[in-house]
């Protein structure tokens, strides 16, 4: 990634802003569709149906990467401005396979309009004319789409800009997002942003789409496949994606993730605003290949900061937004309580590598400043090709819940006892809460401590017991003195005896 300034041009020229999307997809509220007649007067053109299938698709992403990488070109139709773009967007027009609805280029923020193509029966349609798409019947170059809920009253899933996508999850609200591949993210150069030139869409039934797309970037083409599945617990996509590298690429982030963490409760200090959290995550959590579980709560760092966390055959990953309680952040306009976590679940195995955490500084909530992706040992040559395949979980189930106790909150403050004189200006408090059925029925005297690889010189106290009248719930407090770690973070986890009882929490201690 670049620097604080470059991405936030980067998410505003590519993305969509989360408040302001929020706010125009309520106004769907007030969406009356089309009747029939009216729709099939102004049923767009398509060409003439081809043969398609993934093997016909992995082909064209090849032959693309066997040429030079041609810069696109900006729509001659894009937009002036956001608001331009909710006008084409949000009201009466007709919508393209089943439940599709489409996004306008627009100047500055999505300039590049993609292809669109109908798939039914194995055989694709391109789109050539999409007049009746925007609202009030007007000329206008499609950059993404949308996928409708039934009601029509909102949508479930969207991709819009680069490679970017992202979901609602079980909760109706946008949060996070995806991205189809990450290119030098988080190194000392410019990160390239491959982008979705074309798609496929392909209606399955209600709440259920495929949809097929071809990625174009400077150093990298590729297929991709993504059956897409809306229940009552999220949204799942099971994602294939087959590569071919043009050039060498330094770090290639499979599955990447990109959200938002502004500040949370366990700093109170550095809030600058009244709503008492403002974040769309709010850690990263890990199941390895060993079976560790690790949760790292999300921070807003002084200066950029990448964690490299070993994931050998990785299980799982994912940026989850754990705290779900409305009264947490008080906001009745952006709803981050129910903003959804995104897991990523590897099919089969993906080998050695590492989960790479990367912060960047933000002051403001409209900035993306968080990436998670995994990156393979292997490294990515020019001529080469890789395949991934994975499924993504949208929901507001945390889908790391099992026997292992899971950290549920975390604060920072003054060392010492409460109300006495801070023990040193030098240390710094650090309490978590666990939770989980393997603390059930557990008291002061079972036997449970608090495990740290914290050297003597840095922990000045340390503390683990059980949280009164609440079943299930430990708490851990630590006394630290921060310029004594020997490295940014520490690890910390709950255990009896031999046995771990809660997933292991990697804590920075710099600001």
């Amino acid at each position: 990634m670049r620097d604080a300034g470059t991405i936030a041009t980067e998410v505003a020229n590519r993305s969509i802003a989360r408040r302001e999307f929020s706010g125009l997809v309520a106004a769907l509220a007030g969406f009356v569709a089309l009747p029939p007649m009216a729709r099939a007067a102004a049923q767009p053109r398509f060409a003439a149906a081809r043969p398609f299938s993934w093997d016909v698709l992995v082909e064209q992403a090849r032959a693309l990467a066997a040429r030079p990488w041609a810069e696109p070109q900006v729509s001659p139709h894009a937009v002036a401005d956001f608001d331009a773009v909710g006008k084409l967007t949000y009201g009466p027009a007709q919508a393209l396979g089943g439940d599709v609805r489409l996004f306008p280029t627009a100047r500055g923020t999505s300039p590049h309009a993609v292809t669109l193509h109908l798939v039914e029966n194995g055989s694709a349609r391109q789109l050539v004319d999409a007049r009746g798409l925007f609202v009030g019947g007007k000329q206008a170059d499609p950059a993404g789409f949308r996928v409708m809920t039934q009601d029509q009253h909102s949508d479930w899933l969207a991709f819009l800009g680069a490679s970017y996508f992202r979901s609602s999850g079980s909760r109706d609200q946008y949060g996070l997002s995806a991205r189809g591949i990450a290119v030098d993210t988080a190194l000392p150069k410019a990160e390239e942003f491959p982008a979705f030139t074309e798609f496929w869409i392909e209606n399955l039934g209600p709440d259920r789409v495929r949809i097929h797309a071809l990625l174009d970037g400077p150093s990298v083409t590729g297929a991709y496949a993504f059956d897409c599945r809306k229940g009552t617990a999220g949204v799942t996509q099971d994602v294939r994606a087959a590569l071919f590298f043009r050039r060498d690429v330094e770090r290639l982030g499979a599955a990447p993730i990109t959200s938002m963490f502004w500040y949370d409760q366990s700093d109170s200090a550095r809030r600058a605003d009244w709503r008492p959290e403002i974040h769309d995550s709010d850690g990263l959590a890990i199941w390895s290949g060993s079976g560790e579980r690790i949760w790292v709560p999300l921070s807003n760092p002084a200066a950029n900061r990448t964690n490299a966390l070993r994931a050998d055959h990785v299980k799982g990953f994912g940026l989850l937004q754990r705290d779900q309680a409305f009264d947490h952040y008080q906001d009745d306009g952006a709803f981050y309580d129910r903003r959804p976590s995104l897991w990523v679940e590897p099919q089969g195995d993906w080998g050695a590598g590492t989960v790479m955490l990367y912060r960047m500084p933000t002051g403001s909530e409209t900035q993306d400043n968080v990436a998670a992706f995994w990156v393979s040992d292997q490294p990515a040559k020019a001529g080469q090709g890789r395949e991934f395949t994975y499924r993504l979980t949208w929901t507001s189930q945390d889908p790391t819940a099992g026997t292992a106790a899971r950290c549920v909150d975390s604060w920072q403050g003054a060392a010492g006892r409460p109300g006495d004189e801070p023990v040193s200006q030098e240390a710094r408090k650090f309490v978590f809460d666990f939770d989980g059925p393997a603390l059930r029925g557990l008291g002061r005297d079972s036997g449970v401590t608090a495990a740290t690889n914290l050297p003597p010189k840095a922990l000045l106290h340390a503390a683990a017991y059980p949280v009164a009248g609440q079943d299930g719930r430990w708490r851990v407090t630590l006394d630290v003195r921060p310029a004594a770690v020997p490295s940014p973070e520490f690890r910390l986890y709950l255990k009896r005896g031999d046995q771990a009882l809660s997933e292991t929490v990697i804590q920075g201690v710099q600001p």
